[in-house]
């Protein structure tokens, strides 16, 4: 694995437990997150704000089914389950597409579609 390959795992690592720091420490500090047709995230204070949306509970189910890799940029595909307040339990697939910056996450593009 390269060390861009065990940043990503250690991110998405983090999301399975709500592991803020763990998150953080593989962030540049003026991180976007784009979830495509949802939401724009600048910085890490408002990306920390993210991890844990108050419109969810507990900590989401990761599946990562494919992780490819070109230059500064890591590719994954998955599947996985969460839970809103409002509606309870769901599924989705996902596509994360992560360019790096010296050594770290500079931006996520995040692409999630719900599944039945």
């Amino acid at each position: 694995m390269t060390a861009q390959r065990d940043l990503v795992a250690q991110y998405f690592d983090g999301f399975r437990t709500s592991d803020h720091a763990r998150i953080l420490a593989t962030l540049t500090e003026d991180v976007e997150w784009v979830i495509h047709g949802h939401r724009t995230t600048r910085g890490k204070r408002d990306f920390d704000g993210e991890i844990e949306n108050p419109a969810f509970t507990g900590s989401p189910t990761l599946d990562l089914q494919r992780v490819y890799e070109d230059g500064a940029t890591v590719i994954t595909t998955g599947e996985g389950q969460g839970a809103t307040v409002d509606h309870g339990p769901f599924r989705f697939a996902f596509n994360d597409l992560f360019t790096f910056r010296d050594g770290l996450i500079a931006r996520v593009d995040s692409y999630v579609v719900p599944l039945p």
